[in-house]
Protein backbone atom coordinates (compact mmCIF):
# COMPACT_ATOMS: atom_id res chain seq x y z
CA UNK A 1 0.00 0.00 0.00
CA UNK A 2 2.83 2.56 0.99
CA UNK A 3 3.96 1.95 -3.04
CA UNK A 4 0.37 3.02 -3.73
CA UNK A 5 0.49 5.60 -2.04
CA UNK A 6 3.98 7.15 -3.28
CA UNK A 7 2.96 6.34 -6.90
CA UNK A 8 -0.16 8.79 -6.34
CA UNK A 9 2.09 11.99 -4.85
CA UNK A 10 4.52 11.33 -7.91
CA UNK A 11 4.03 13.07 -11.54
CA UNK A 12 5.05 11.85 -14.79
CA UNK A 13 7.45 13.82 -17.05
CA UNK A 14 8.56 14.14 -20.72
CA UNK A 15 12.17 14.75 -21.49
CA UNK A 16 13.68 16.23 -24.28
CA UNK A 17 17.46 17.69 -25.60
CA UNK A 18 18.72 20.62 -26.41
CA UNK A 19 22.14 20.89 -27.56
CA UNK A 20 24.12 17.88 -25.20
CA UNK A 21 21.77 19.01 -22.51
CA UNK A 22 18.64 17.20 -20.98
CA UNK A 23 15.71 18.57 -19.92
CA UNK A 24 11.90 17.88 -18.47
CA UNK A 25 8.83 19.42 -18.09
CA UNK A 26 5.41 18.18 -16.79
CA UNK A 27 3.66 15.94 -19.30
CA UNK A 28 0.45 17.62 -18.28
CA UNK A 29 1.31 20.74 -20.07
CA UNK A 30 2.10 18.92 -23.42
CA UNK A 31 -0.21 18.60 -26.08
CA UNK A 32 1.12 16.83 -28.45
CA UNK A 33 4.45 16.60 -29.92
CA UNK A 34 5.15 16.87 -34.07
CA UNK A 35 7.38 17.11 -36.69
CA UNK A 36 9.34 20.46 -37.32
CA UNK A 37 7.98 22.36 -39.39
CA UNK A 38 9.02 25.96 -40.74
CA UNK A 39 7.12 29.24 -39.02
CA UNK A 40 6.10 32.61 -40.70
CA UNK A 41 8.85 34.78 -39.46
CA UNK A 42 7.18 37.95 -37.60
CA UNK A 43 8.24 41.28 -37.94
CA UNK A 44 9.78 42.98 -34.25
CA UNK A 45 9.68 39.17 -32.75
CA UNK A 46 12.36 38.54 -29.92
CA UNK A 47 15.40 36.15 -31.19
CA UNK A 48 14.31 33.55 -29.37
CA UNK A 49 10.55 33.38 -31.34
CA UNK A 50 10.49 31.73 -34.80
CA UNK A 51 7.50 32.37 -35.90
CA UNK A 52 3.97 31.38 -36.09
CA UNK A 53 2.54 27.89 -37.62
CA UNK A 54 -1.38 26.89 -38.61
CA UNK A 55 -2.24 24.28 -36.00
CA UNK A 56 -5.33 23.40 -37.36
CA UNK A 57 -7.10 26.62 -38.29
CA UNK A 58 -5.60 28.27 -35.39
CA UNK A 59 -2.16 30.21 -35.41
CA UNK A 60 0.19 29.08 -32.63
CA UNK A 61 3.83 31.08 -31.82
CA UNK A 62 6.53 28.63 -32.05
CA UNK A 63 9.51 29.03 -29.82
CA UNK A 64 13.38 27.91 -30.39
CA UNK A 65 13.61 27.21 -26.64
CA UNK A 66 17.10 26.25 -26.27
CA UNK A 67 17.59 30.14 -27.62
CA UNK A 68 14.70 31.11 -24.54
CA UNK A 69 17.07 29.75 -22.36
CA UNK A 70 19.75 31.11 -23.48
CA UNK A 71 21.83 28.38 -25.17
CA UNK A 72 23.82 28.62 -28.36
CA UNK A 73 20.75 26.66 -30.37
CA UNK A 74 21.75 25.71 -34.61
CA UNK A 75 18.71 26.16 -37.44
CA UNK A 76 16.33 23.76 -37.11
CA UNK A 77 16.01 20.55 -39.71
CA UNK A 78 13.55 18.09 -40.18
CA UNK A 79 15.50 16.32 -37.44
CA UNK A 80 14.19 18.66 -34.74
CA UNK A 81 10.86 18.48 -33.50
CA UNK A 82 8.03 21.28 -32.30
CA UNK A 83 6.30 19.97 -28.45
CA UNK A 84 2.70 21.93 -28.26
CA UNK A 85 2.45 23.31 -25.11
CA UNK A 86 -0.50 24.52 -22.76
CA UNK A 87 0.14 27.06 -19.84
CA UNK A 88 -2.44 28.88 -19.06
CA UNK A 89 -5.14 30.04 -21.87
CA UNK A 90 -2.07 29.73 -24.43
CA UNK A 91 -0.64 27.51 -26.47
CA UNK A 92 2.77 27.33 -27.77
CA UNK A 93 5.02 25.53 -29.82
CA UNK A 94 8.90 24.60 -28.38
CA UNK A 95 11.13 23.72 -30.98
CA UNK A 96 14.04 21.19 -29.09
CA UNK A 97 16.28 18.56 -30.85
CA UNK A 98 14.80 15.26 -30.00
CA UNK A 99 12.21 14.66 -27.60
CA UNK A 100 13.72 11.49 -25.19
CA UNK A 101 11.29 9.71 -22.82
CA UNK A 102 8.44 10.02 -20.48
CA UNK A 103 9.05 8.81 -16.69
CA UNK A 104 7.27 8.96 -13.18
CA UNK A 105 8.82 10.69 -10.65
CA UNK A 106 8.27 11.27 -6.60
CA UNK A 107 9.37 14.72 -5.15
CA UNK A 108 12.76 12.85 -3.31
CA UNK A 109 13.90 11.70 -6.91
CA UNK A 110 14.02 15.79 -7.48
CA UNK A 111 17.09 17.62 -6.11
CA UNK A 112 17.10 21.60 -5.21
CA UNK A 113 18.87 23.63 -7.04
CA UNK A 114 22.98 24.47 -5.90
CA UNK A 115 23.10 27.80 -3.90
CA UNK A 116 25.58 29.38 -6.61
CA UNK A 117 22.61 29.67 -9.31
CA UNK A 118 21.61 33.04 -10.09
CA UNK A 119 17.88 34.52 -9.62
CA UNK A 120 17.25 33.77 -13.52
CA UNK A 121 17.88 30.16 -13.53
CA UNK A 122 16.23 29.55 -10.37
CA UNK A 123 12.80 31.01 -11.87
CA UNK A 124 13.16 28.13 -14.99
CA UNK A 125 15.19 25.80 -13.28
CA UNK A 126 13.10 23.64 -10.53
CA UNK A 127 15.63 20.68 -10.01
CA UNK A 128 17.42 18.36 -11.12
CA UNK A 129 16.99 14.07 -11.72
CA UNK A 130 19.80 11.70 -12.10
CA UNK A 131 18.62 9.22 -14.14
CA UNK A 132 21.17 6.56 -14.67
CA UNK A 133 24.49 8.48 -15.51
CA UNK A 134 21.69 11.27 -17.08
CA UNK A 135 21.43 14.69 -15.09
CA UNK A 136 18.03 15.84 -16.27
CA UNK A 137 16.96 19.79 -15.39
CA UNK A 138 13.41 19.94 -14.78
CA UNK A 139 12.33 23.35 -15.86
CA UNK A 140 9.38 25.70 -15.58
CA UNK A 141 6.99 26.49 -18.75
CA UNK A 142 4.78 28.70 -16.42
CA UNK A 143 7.74 30.78 -16.22
CA UNK A 144 9.34 30.89 -19.56
CA UNK A 145 6.00 31.20 -21.15
CA UNK A 146 4.66 33.79 -18.56
CA UNK A 147 7.18 36.19 -18.70
CA UNK A 148 7.52 36.27 -22.88
CA UNK A 149 3.46 36.53 -22.93
CA UNK A 150 3.41 39.52 -19.96
CA UNK A 151 6.29 41.04 -22.24
CA UNK A 152 3.58 41.20 -25.24
CA UNK A 153 6.23 38.89 -27.46
CA UNK A 154 4.14 35.79 -27.78
CA UNK A 155 0.66 36.21 -28.54
CA UNK A 156 -2.21 33.99 -27.31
Amino acid sequence: MDAALQANTGRELISFQIGEQEFCVDITSVREIRGFTPATPVPHAPAYMRGVINLRGAVMPVIDLGSRLGMQTSEPTARHVIIVAKVGDHSVGLVVDAVCETFAVTPDQIQPLPELGGDAMKSVVRGFLQIDARMISLISLDTILDEAVADNKVAA
